[in-house]
């Protein structure tokens, strides 16, 4: 199949083998489907940065019908539950100094502080609370240290974030006056969760799956071999250029017309090793417990999260606001972020979308994220030449 031109400009040097691989995908991809008696060969990422290479390079549109890309739990920002930055703004407005993360601090609530309508970190600090944009822990680490105000680190990511956070507390560079409130999250229970609900419902079952690459240098390839085991599912561990991505397409049929059935680490080999950075492991280990934690819209996952140990307790914002009230649904009105997250629904499917919700002005956090899927595809999925491109290829 020759390239759009459009495509073809972004492939640039990658253009002819972007055609090759997309020849194959296209010529084995109805074989596939007539063996397994699907409809579709659904395919789920877990990245918000294979989101970006798929909608950015107008991967949707090489496919045949046959194949569905779905976007997965690919973004930690997206799914730190409105509780977690209610607690932040309630510590923010007692007079804490509160540290994090740029897209963190735009974050919505659905339920505002007290009379003074605070839905976000963002109006806290335009009404007078201390909050502090930071590019890493580190970073809040040495401006806590240049006074002694009480500060709190808000602590958002997945398991390539959080081994930054564990080797500054084994080094002991914590200023007594700097906490931490852990946000962090752990992306293959929630993959599987993703999974299991497609499996239980009425849409097609994901058929493979494309771990997250940055994910897989800390777990190891080996983090994705629950899904050959388990659910019969092919995984890649795939890099984020295009070409890495129409690859792990391409081995996915392959392995399911085969049936055989496999973890694969692709040329991403290169960063990711089959058993991770066990350094970083250790240093996570040593500093974090496992947990259940809520993800938003979406609620409690078992063992998704992680929390301080009781070694580092007097560290812990958490137990500041420690309350025990049962987690209820926490996304705004009309907002489809969560169907969005477990890949039940694409972004164009929510009716806010580009209408009430925009990246100018977000409605749901799915949008406020350069990682969520819906920012991703106001960004690009929207863009004339990629739906150029897909009514050529459709003909």
């Amino acid at each position: 199949m020759q390239l759009p031109k459009e495509i073809e400009l972004l492939f640039r040097e990658n253009s002819k083998l972007a055609e090759k691989l997309s020849d194959e995908i296209s010529k084995l991809a109805p074989k596939v489907t007539q063996k397994l008696g699907l409809d579709k060969i659904k395919i789920m990422n877990f990245c918000g940065s294979h989101e970006w290479t798929t909608t950015h390079y107008g991967l949707r549109a090489l496919m045949p019908a046959e194949v569905e890309l779905i976007p997965g739990p690919g973004c930690p920002v997206c799914v730190t539950p409105s509780s977690d930055i209610e607690n932040m703004i309630k510590l923010a407005m007692e007079g804490y100094r509160i540290y994090t993360f740029g897209d963190v601090f735009k974050l919505p609530t659905v339920n505002h502080y007290k009379k003074d309508e605070i839905g976000s970190l963002a109006e806290a600090k335009s009404l007078g609370a201390d909050v502090r944009i930071v590019y890493s822990f580190a970073d809040a680490i040495e401006d806590a240290k240049k006074d002694n105000k009480e500060s709190i680190f808000f602590g958002v990511g997945f398991e390539t974030t959080i081994p930054s956070y564990a080797v500054l507390f084994s080094k002991g560079k914590l200023p007594k006056n700097l906490m931490f409130y852990s946000a962090t999250k752990l992306t293959a229970p929630a993959a599987e969760y993703a999974v299991r609900i497609h499996k239980s419902s009425k849409h097609t079952p994901v058929s493979g799956v494309i771990g997250p690459g940055h994910v897989s240098t800390i777990i190891g390839a080996i983090g994705w071999d629950f899904f050959p085991k388990e659910y019969h599912i092919p995984a890649v561990v795939t890099g984020f250029e295009p070409i890495d991505v129409l690859t792990g397409i391409l081995t996915i049929l392959k392995d399911l017309y085969t049936d055989n059935i496999k973890y694969t680490n692709l040329e991403y080999k290169r960063v990711v090793k089959v058993e991770g950075n066990t350094y970083a492991k250790k240093e996570i280990e040593e500093t974090f417990d496992v947990t259940d934690t809520i993800w938003r819209g979406i609620g409690l996952i078992p063992k998704s999260g992680m929390d301080l140990k009781e070694k580092f307790k007097d560290h812990n914002a958490r137990l500041l606001v420690r309350n025990e009230k049962p987690w209820d649904y926490d996304l705004p009105p009309g907002c489809k972020c969560n169907d969005v997250t477990l890949g039940v629904a694409y972004p164009t499917d929510c009716p806010l979308f580009m209408k009430a919700c925009t990246p100018a002005r977000p409605w749901g956090p799915c949008m406020v994220s350069m990682e969520g899927a819906c920012a991703v595809w106001a960004r690009f999925g929207s863009s004339q030449k990629v739906l150029n491109a897909l009514k050529e290829v459709k003909g």
